[in-house]
C-alpha cells in the first residue's frame, strides 16, 4: 500500500482579500505560515515521515511544502496548479459563477476568460497524480501541496459518498491510501487555524 497526503497551501493575501487566485501567486500570510507550521507538528507528533515530496509550482504552494517538511529536496509540477481563471485572476470572488465553486467546479466558464475547463484541470492533476503514485515505491508516504480547485477535481473523480460540507481551508489535507491503483480516501483533516484539529474517518 501506498498513503498520500493532498494537502492544500496556508493562506494568502489574496485568500485574505477574497480575491480570485489560480495561476497567479499572493504570499502567504503570518496566519498561512501558522498553519503549515501548525501541520508539521500534527505529522511530528504522529510520526509520519515522507518518502516523497511534491508541490504545485505556484510560490505559495512551495513555501506551505517548506514549513510544513523543513526540507528542500522536492519536485515543483504543473500539473499540480490552481484552477486557470484566466482574465478573471485577481478579480473578487463573488465574480464566481457560484459560491461554493470548488465544491461544484466551473463547467466550462471560465474558457471565455481565457481560462481553462474543468474537465481540463480534471485530467492534468489525476494525470500529475498517477503518475507520482506510480513513481513511488510500495509502501511509500507521499506528501503533495495543492490548491482548493485541483484538490476537489481530483475528490470528485471517485464520486464519493460524504463531500465536504463546507470549502476547503486553508492546509486541510486529504488521506489517501492507493492499493493496486485504487485510491481510497482514508481521512479527512480540516481547519489548521490555532490549534492541532480534530479529524474524521470516511467510510
Amino acid at each position: 500500500m501506498k498513503t498520500l497526503y493532498l494537502m492544500r497551501h496556508g493562506e494568502t493575501l489574496f485568500n485574505q482579500l477574497q480575491l480570485i487566485q489560480g495561476w497567479c501567486d499572493s504570499p502567504l500570510t503570518e496566519l498561512g505560515r501558522s498553519q503549515a507550521e501548525q501541520a508539521r507538528a500534527y505529522f511530528e507528533q504522529n510520526g509520519i515521515h515522507f518518502d516523497y515530496l511534491y508541490s504545485s509550482t505556484s510560490e505559495r504552494a512551495c513555501e506551505t511544502l517548506e514549513l510544513v517538511s523543513k526540507r528542500s529536496d522536492y519536485k515543483r509540477l504543473k500539473g499540480l496548479k490552481e484552477f486557470n481563471f484566466g482574465r478573471m485572476e485577481g478579480k473578487p470572488e463573488y465574480l464566481h459563477p457560484n459560491r461554493r465553486s470548488e465544491q461544484k467546479g466551473h463547467g466550462d466558464f471560465y474558457l471565455q476568460y481565457d481560462g481553462e475547463s474543468d474537465s481540463q484541470l480534471e485530467e492534468r492533476v489525476k494525470q500529475t497524480i498517477d503518475t507520482l503514485v506510480e513513481e513511488a515505491e510500495e509502501g511509500a508516504t507521499i506528501l503533495a501541496v495543492s490548491h482548493a480547485g485541483a484538490i476537489m477535481s481530483f475528490f470528485r473523480q471517485f464520486k464519493a459518498a460524504v463531500l465536504p460540507d463546507s470549502p476547503i481551508s486553508n492546509c486541510n489535507i486529504f488521506k489517501y491510501e492507493i492499493k493496486e491503483g485504487h485510491f481510497a480516501l482514508a481521512e479527512l483533516m480540516t481547519r489548521f487555524i490555532h490549534k492541532i484539529p480534530k479529524s474524521f474517518k470516511l467510510n
